[in-house]
């Protein structure tokens, strides 16, 4: 489907993002699927839509959405059939239909890594994200966050600082500035290789509902996520707790047990969480491909070396997202997931929870 369906199909009423994502699973056909698929009041709304658009309270928004999209080059609509969208998104229960953007899309081409903490961060939490987020940028990585005062904020602008990129997941519309003091943190996401997403359209002003829905997309677009500081009872505890519903590493740096801004921290250690003292912690975890890409980036087409696909040497036990496997080999979504198929075939590779997994080589094959 094209942009101006799926902005339609965002728009209907009486249908969530869980619901959508169900029935886009199912890849219905346009629109005589959806139609039978959609629950009545939505499916009554998108027929008044296709059959008398200048009827349809869908209308007036569809215009205004089109519009704000065709007023500037870095103005996008991401949706599962754009070929920006993450498709590590795929993979969580409740991606939303749609994410506004604004901004460079190349920022979605790195492999990425959430870093969230507290808003009011000790003089030491404020360091480590810098660090850390420097550490990430000079490797390579993304840095993804909400935009939120303290830990938020000086990750990305410290990942920005340092070359890198970064993608600001918003709780508004990404023309909305919020807190209002990020003013140049939200320009410089635009103007430096970086990027604003939003599930909302543009101009929707902030609420404090929006901020736990958007977390769950801070966690989804990554492969792992660092809590830095967090108090016992937090946000960032909630996005730690998301990003395991969804099979993502989640990591903490250690703190004092006197520091209240540690409690947190140390509570998702005593749990199980990745204790962090250097980035090499953090990469250690994703090793299969991580490792690999910084000493020997593998060629991005034709035979490999080591006479394996260059889809399957990068394949191991543990799972690996495909948005990682368009980022080591060089390869296009839609060309890796074929290449993925054809292992799946041959019998050399299966999709696992968290990415696809290598097999073990049959006798004598």
């Amino acid at each position: 489907m094209q942009s101006r369906e799926w902005l339609a199909i965002a728009r209907l009423p009486g249908v969530g993002a869980a619901r959508l994502a169900e029935l886009a699973a199912a890849c219905p056909d346009w629109p005589a699927g959806w139609l039978a698929l959609l629950p009545r009041e939505a499916a009554t709304a998108l027929r008044l839509w296709l059959d008398h658009p200048a009827r349809s309270p869908l209308a007036a928004d569809l215009a205004a959405d089109e519009a704000w999209l065709g007023a500037g080059p870095a103005r996008h609509l991401l949706h599962p059939d754009h070929s920006h969208w993450p498709r590590l998104l795929g993979q969580i229960a409740d991606p939303p239909p749609v994410l506004w953007a604004m901004g460079d899309l190349s920022a979605l081409d790195p492999p990425r890594l959430a870093m969230v903490g507290s808003r009011r961060p000790t003089r030491e939490g404020l360091t480590n994200a810098a660090g850390f987020a420097r550490e990430l940028a000079g490797r390579g990585w993304c840095v993804v966050s909400g935009m939120a005062l303290g830990i938020d904020a000086a990750a990305q602008q410290s990942a920005l600082e340092a070359g890198g990129t970064s993608v600001g997941v918003l709780g508004c519309g990404v023309d909305v500035v919020y807190p209002p003091r990020h003013h140049r943190l939200h320009r410089r996401l635009q103007e430096s290789g970086g990027l604003l997403l939003s599930e909302h359209p543009p101009g929707t002003q902030a609420r404090a509902g929006y901020f736990p829905r958007r977390n769950r997309i801070v966690t989804g677009l990554s492969l792992g996520v660092l809590v830095v500081e967090a108090a016992e009872k937090s946000g960032s505890l909630v996005s730690a707790r998301l990003a395991l519903e969804q099979n993502r590493e989640v990591f903490a740096l250690p703190g004092s047990i006197h520091n209240p801004m540690a409690r947190g921290c140390l509570q998702l250690i005593r749990d199980g969480a990745v204790l962090v003292r250097q980035m090499d912690d953090i990469l250690a975890e994703f090793s299969q491909w991580a490792v690999a890409t910084a000493i020997d980036p593998p060629p991005a087409s034709g035979p490999d070396p080591a006479g394996e696909d260059s889809l399957l040497r990068w394949l191991s036990d543990t799972p690996t997202p495909v948005d990682a496997l368009v980022s080591l080999t060089g390869r296009g979504v839609a060309d890796c997931q074929r290449g993925l198929l054809e292992l799946e075939l041959e019998g050399a590779a299966t999709q696992a929870a968290g990415g696809w997994v290598r097999l073990p080589t049959r006798p004598g094959a």
